[in-house]
């Protein structure tokens, strides 16, 4: 049975009505039944239940049901961790088209024509703030003079208090490195800082030596890869975390740290992971018994019901056309999601002719998507699932039960081969060869799909990517390291709000500050072109 270690969705409430907040996120609780203060540290198993709600913030939005919100004036479903994330990464690409485009956000941001007033992008950054809110909280409250003046004298519940300390250390700095990455620079703010405190603006080059410093301070002092409760923080979570930052630090701060890349992804993949034996089962309702999960955002259909990632992707994967919720386990969202042209191709050729992660649904659909409200253009896609590996269907139609593949094995796989082709002094390109005809192996049950040495390029890294990882939340991403989002060397349906695509400016690599994030702190700048 899976566990579910956020049930307590109420404590982030609990813990906000303790601090307040800052005025850019404007929480207000709404739990008559929320205890305040020392009356809720006194309650039995206090501490874990207050950190559940640092990690409950990442894949639910409120205390009531699963559209709440507790960030005021601000929606549940554009404002959810995952589900913005994945707007962000996947909706602004190659990847994916969402056909409402009535819903707040959605068309500007899948015609790259966002601005400063968009509400997921409002919806993001408040989320993750709030993170970074809600770790500070915690911190404050589990201090050792706190502990003292509250009694607490257990060695084994002090013992344990302080690994709850170093993993909300954990997901603070990876809030912090989302706001790197997305928006370019962050409020910086922590547990020794006020309540009410506006903190100032920190550019990419601070914040990276933050989550840097962050991230190697704690890492001795969490639990061994594996060895943590599923769905906690260890340290193959803050090595991944790590991993990323020194992969794009070209991006982030102008400077090649592949080799740092390498150092940590080595000791994740010596770590005891594995490849699922199936591709697909890691996208699956029991996805959480994935021997190369490294940290998923957690969904359950009865206990952690919300609109996050899977319960969208799974839903709008339903075809307006095929009507095959019965496939994916949920009723559907009539034809909500499509792929657009560009991912398709990108598994053309006969080495993907029985390729796993070739789960395009085509029937008499046309490729192209010349009207995004026509949803029977374009193919769907049918990756994940609410059925588990042995055909048990979830709990619920709508509220599905898998989690959101964050951090994977392949991933690691993956970086580790396109920093061997781009000069890790401490990776070998038979190894990072090795890596990925592990992928090609798994997805074609056997090696007739492999590549010789003279495939491996960085533009084939950058497809495979795509193949192995796409509506993972990472293309985005993937996309500017390669040089490939923004300007007209790489264009893809809607890019630009061009049917086939044309150039964005080069400061669409960033997203701009929420206005009403700007407003709130003087101290923020908006970011150049917009």
């Amino acid at each position: 049975m899976k566990k579910i270690y956020l049930k307590s969705i109420g404590v982030i409430s609990a813990i906000l009505l303790l601090s307040s907040c800052t005025d850019d996120l404007n929480v207000l609780p709404t739990d008559d039944d929320i205890l305040t203060g020392e009356a809720f540290y006194a309650q039995p198993g206090a501490y874990k239940k207050a950190l559940a709600g640092v990690y409950g913030n990442l894949s639910l939005t409120g205390t009531q049901d699963a559209g709440s919100s507790f960030l005021e004036g601000i929606d549940g479903g554009t404002s959810q961790y995952g589900r913005c994330l994945w707007y962000l990464q996947d909706l602004t690409t190659d990847e994916v088209v969402w056909s409402y485009e009535n819903d707040p956000g959605t068309r500007e941001l899948q015609r790259n024509i966002w601005t400063a007033g968009n509400p997921i992008l409002l919806g993001m950054y408040s989320r993750t703030m709030a993170e970074v809110a809600l770790a500070n909280d915690f911190l404050r409250n589990t201090t050792s003079d706190k502990l003292s003046s509250r009694g607490v004298t257990d060695q084994n519940l002090l013992n344990d208090i302080a690994l709850y300390r170093s993993e909300a250390r954990v997901l603070r700095a990876m809030a912090y490195y989302n706001m790197m990455d997305l928006f370019g620079k962050a409020p910086y703010v922590t547990e020794n800082d006020d309540v009410n405190y506006k903190g100032p603006e920190y550019n990419r080059q601070q914040l990276f030596a933050y989550v840097e410093s962050e991230l190697t301070s704690v890492l001795p002092s969490l639990k061994p890869a594996r060895n943590n409760e599923y769905g906690r923080v260890d340290q193959a979570v803050a090595r991944m975390l790590l991993a990323k930052i020194y992969l794009n630090a070209e991006v982030y701060i102008g400077q090649p740290k592949y080799s740092e890349c390498v150092t940590q992804l080595n000791a994740i993949i010596g770590a005891g992971y594995t490849l699922a034996n199936n591709y697909l089962d890691n996208f699956k309702s029991d996805n959480n018994t994935s021997p190369e999960m490294i940290f998923g955002l957690e969904s359950d259909g009865v206990v952690t019901q919300n609109y996050g990632p899977t319960t969208v992707i799974i839903n709008g994967q339903v075809g307006s056309i095929e009507n095959n919720g019965s496939q994916f386990g949920v009723g559907g969202w009539g034809g909500a999601l499509r792929v657009r042209r560009q991912l398709v191709e990108k598994f053309n050729g006969i080495a993907y002719d029985y390729d796993s992660r070739k789960t395009f649904i085509s029937g008499t659909r046309p490729i192209d998507i010349a009207d995004i409200s026509n949803r029977g253009q374009g193919f769907i896609l049918a990756k994940y699932s609410n059925i588990s590996s042995t055909g048990i269907v979830g709990s619920n139609s709508t509220f599905v039960n898998t989690d959101f593949p964050l951090f994977r094995l392949a991933d690691a796989y993956l970086m580790y081969a396109e920093c061997a082709l781009r000069g890790a002094s401490n990776a070998n390109l038979s190894s990072a060869l090795t890596y990925v005809n592990a992928l090609r192996e798994r997805a074609n049950g056997g090696n007739f799909a492999n590549i010789t040495s003279s495939d491996l390029n960085l533009n084939f890294i950058l497809d495979e990517r795509a193949r192995e990882l796409h509506w993972e939340s990472h293309r985005r991403q993937d996309l500017i390291r390669f040089g490939k989002y923004t300007g007209g060397t790489y264009n893809w349906a809607w890019k630009g709000n061009g049917a086939n695509g044309i150039s964005i400016g080069s400061h669409m690599k960033v997203f701009p500050i929420p206005s009403p994030s700007l407003s709130a702190n003087q101290n923020l700048t908006q970011n150049t072109g917009y």
